[in-house]
């Protein structure tokens, strides 16, 4: 018998760094897979459909909120945000573990429908160096980065929804501790109860 696997949820305002410490997180850490979102924002440079979002019209996005398809969903910047609750529910029950990037709104969604989830936050070491992060992007222009920087306030007001915090000042760092959040969230009594069955039986017997 296979525990099931936990959900994390990760949060942080734009240029926090948060998709570079997942992706190297999802490459380091064995049995844990990152959640795919579908989202209507235009495909970046660099990026994949189905790798990094499901990119989808918004007219096919709203259909598949009809259905009730989505975990959660979200407005941002104009652009719509879901993650599918099916691919979830069955990631989870085959025992795997599953890290979502997700705006804070998001999260409070996927905790009202799993509880057990758990939310992490990702925070800059200062709004200067976030200002910094989002210039050296090049993705976008002034007003774009002024928006950005406002609703970073915002974001970074809801922290204290999270179960844990993290500050991104250096990376090598704030990688260990994402890493060491998942590592120990796997040790609970709970789960290692079905990892470790026949161990428990063969001690106690």
């Amino acid at each position: 018998m296979t525990s099931i696997g936990t959900l994390f949820t990760v949060s942080a305002p734009s240029g926090a760094g948060k998709t570079s410490l997942v992706n190297a997180l999802v490459q380091r850490c064995e049995r844990l897979h990152v959640s795919v979102s579908h989202t209507t924002r235009t495909m970046r440079p660099g990026e994949q459909d189905g790798v990094n979002y499901h990119f989808v019209t918004e007219e096919k996005f709203l259909a598949m909120l009809e259905r009730a398809e989505f975990l959660e969903h979200a407005r941002v910047f104009g652009n719509l945000y879901g993650t599918s609750g099916v691919w979830v529910e069955q990631q989870l029950e085959r025992g795997h573990d599953l890290i979502l990037e997700i705006d804070w709104q998001g999260a409070q969604q996927v905790r009202r429908l799993l509880p057990q989830s758990r939310a992490i936050f990702i925070l800059p070491p200062s709004r200067e160096c976030l200002q910094q992060r989002l210039k050296r992007r090049g993705q976008d222009d002034a007003d774009v980065i002024e928006a950005r920087m406002k609703a970073a306030v915002e974001e970074m007001s809801h922290y204290v929804e999270s179960d844990y915090l993290v500050v991104n000042k250096d990376f090598d760092q704030a990688f260990d501790e994402l890493k060491s959040i998942v590592e120990s969230h796997r040790l609970l009594t709970a789960r290692q109860q079905v990892n470790l069955g026949g161990l428990l039986q063969e001690l106690l017997n």
